[in-house]
């Protein structure tokens, strides 16, 4: 059933309801407020006349009301156009009985005669009237809808008081640089004319989810006194061919009448995806959009002051015509927090939230390397929640430092029930990764050891970088992966067997391995060069088929180079192990005696072992 026919049948239910309603009061209006009146015959009414029962008849039209002797009423119709003496004389009252009924004369009038004249036939052109009205306006909103199909829902972000600015927008320097000249060209484009510069058609921002693409996007809202709209490229997509194109025309003929005015279209890899493909054709309903964005962003109408900004976490399957000069003429990069970044979004996002003096944002922002504005925003939200849940007034140090964890692995579970030897191989277990870890002078400091299970995880190791690292050795790469066979070795050695705990430290380590060898060229028998074709069938945007780029004879090189650094990161975790099984079984009992180990207790641990990291060679 179509949504009007729905309407429709809705409207007529009402209308009947409506009818219902109204008779219902009408029938309580015209009833007496009184006894319910008799309703008699003439004849009847002559037998009580000549029997004395009548104390006074009123006339009105031809309807008798009667009041009878002893406070009874009732009523009676004469005969028309007759007189009611010469009625009752014809139907035999007694003259002497009747000389002592009193008679009264009343005009036909009032408001009961008019509503008895008026509702039962104005009242039902009322409502069919009404009932036509709805359907026409039904029908008429039908029509409107199909008429603004191919409209663009714009949502036109105007300056309000709790506006975003860049002030608001930590970091990114480089990248509010950029944004800056964009919102200085709008309101001071005669400083940038006089120059022989002109206005950049587009600004492409890229960068990983939750680096702050759209946030920037609305600081650019905040700063420009420009209209500024924003969409997202999905919308523009519909079942029906031609209505995504319907849709950008629709879109650019609003920005150009309130030109200078900045267009923000967010996850434009919707529909700028590499046309070409194969699917769809060339009638594909995002390759008609596109080619519609195209047109506008450069087409033959150039002189227009309206820029088109957009954000892709995926620019490498955007279509090459979006990315030349004259359309998106600049691509700003926005790059994952460093240290400084990380601690002064944190004091952006703590500014409304009750801290405690012991809170250290530098601690924080230390303990969360690769962490985006969008994750700390969510970390500094968990502590608030977390300390809001144990009723306190302040949020400690030790709330956010659990919600690190909390993003990072999921909330604890504590409740779930283990048994004492499961207990003891996940401390052996996580004792093993901190132990090599440890032992390694490229591996990263230990943060803290807990067999506290946490999401997926039974327990869990945080290592954490002293400073930001942008290039990784292979050293450092060969150390991860003797680290993350620790635990699987310290089962091996401890109790001569092995668990499925290990299933996602041998999956990673494997991963890294083959991309040492694939991807990085950190082997010593293939040499330099990496193997296999890149971001096959992630997207239908590049290519459909994927293949190997090398022989059956290469491949078997690259499994057995594969194997061979598991092998030997396999061999040194047992190697350090093996040395140091005291140190091993020191660390595991703390685990099982406290659940968690903290960086200063590790430290403190590793000091009397007396251990000397080793460097891989």
């Amino acid at each position: 059933m179509t949504p009007n026919l729905r309407q429709l049948w809705r409207n007529i239910v009402i209308v009947i309801l409506a009818l219902s309603f109204v008779s219902l009061i009408f029938s309580f209006l015209l009833e007496d407020g009184g006894a319910r009146a008799e309703e008699l015959t003439m004849n009847q009414v002559v037998d009580r006349v000549n029997g004395g029962a009548v104390q006074k008849i009123t006339v009105q039209g031809n309807s008798l009301s009667i009041d009878l002797v002893g406070g009874g009423k009732a009523t009676a119709q004469k005969e028309r156009e007759v007189g009611l003496t010469e009625t009752l004389v014809n139907y035999g009252v007694k003259p002497d009985a009747l000389a002592k009924v009193a008679l009264s004369v009343e005009d036909e009038g009032g408001w009961n005669y008019w509503l008895g004249i008026l509702v039962p036939t104005i009242l039902p052109i009322i409502l069919i009237v009404i009932l036509f009205s709805w359907m026409l306006r039904s029908a008429r909103a039908g029509a409107s809808q199909a008429f603004s199909f191919g409209k663009a829902t714009i949502r036109l972000v105007a300056p309000s008081k709790d506006r975003i600015t860049f002030k608001d927008v930590a970091g990114l320097k480089e990248a509010k640089e950029e944004m800056e000249e964009v919102v200085d060209f709008l309101k001071n484009p005669k400083k940038f004319l006089s120059m022989g510069a002109r206005i950049p058609r587009g600004v492409l921002l890229m960068g990983h989810p939750g680096t702050g693409k759209t946030l920037l996007a609305r600081a650019v809202a905040g700063e420009s006194n420009v209209p500024f709209f924003h969409l997202s490229a999905s919308e523009f997509v519909e079942m029906f061919v031609g209505v995504g194109a319907s849709r950008v025309r629709d879109l650019f003929q609003n920005a150009k009448k309130a030109a200078p005015s900045i267009v923000f279209i967010d996850e434009i890899d919707a529909v700028g995806r590499e046309r070409g493909t194969g699917m769809g054709g060339g009638h594909d309903e995002r390759e008609q959009t596109l080619n519609q964005i195209l047109v506008e962003m450069d087409g033959f109408e150039r002189e227009t002051n309206v820029i088109v900004m957009a954000a892709t976490n995926r620019a490498d399957i955007l279509d090459s015509a979006l990315l030349r000069p004259g359309r998106f003429d600049r691509r700003v990069v926005l790059d994952m927090p460093d240290i400084q970044d990380r601690e002064a979004i944190l004091k952006i996002h703590a500014k409304e939230k009750p801290l405690a003096k012991d809170v250290n944002l530098n601690q924080i922002a230390v303990r969360t390397p690769g962490f985006s504005g969008a994750d700390l925003a969510n970390l500094m939200n968990e502590a608030a929640i977390l300390a809001a849940r144990n009723g306190k007034k302040e949020i400690v140090q030790l709330d956010v430092l659990n919600s690190i964890e909390k993003v990072l692995l999921g909330p604890a579970r504590r409740s779930r029930v283990i048994t004492p030897h499961e207990k003891r191989v996940t401390a052996y277990h996580e004792a093993g990764h901190a132990l090599v870890a440890a032992s390694l002078a490229d591996a990263d400091p230990v943060h803290k050891v807990s067999i506290v299970s946490r999401g997926m995880a039974g327990g869990y190791t945080i290592k954490l970088p002293l400073e930001e690292r942008r290039l990784r050795t292979k050293k450092q790469f060969l150390t991860d992966l003797a680290v993350s066979f620790g635990g699987y070795v310290a089962e091996l050695l401890t109790f001569g067997d092995i668990t499925t705990g290990s299933s996602n430290d041998i999956s990673q380590a494997t991963e890294l391995a083959h991309r040492l060898v694939t991807q990085y060229g950190m082997n010593e028998t293939l040499g330099p060069r990496s193997f296999g074709k890149q971001n096959d069938l992630i997207f239908l945007g590049r290519e459909i088929t994927s293949g190997k780029d090398y022989s059956e004879e290469v491949g078997a090189k690259i499994d057995a180079e594969v194997n061979r650094l598991i092998v030997n990161a396999v061999a040194l975790a047992k190697k350090i192990l093996t040395r140091q099984k005291r140190t091993l079984k020191s660390i595991a009992e703390h685990l099982i005696e406290k659940e968690t180990i903290e960086y200063e207790e590790f430290n403190a641990l590793m000091k009397t072992a007396k251990l000397k990291p080793m460097t891989i060679s």
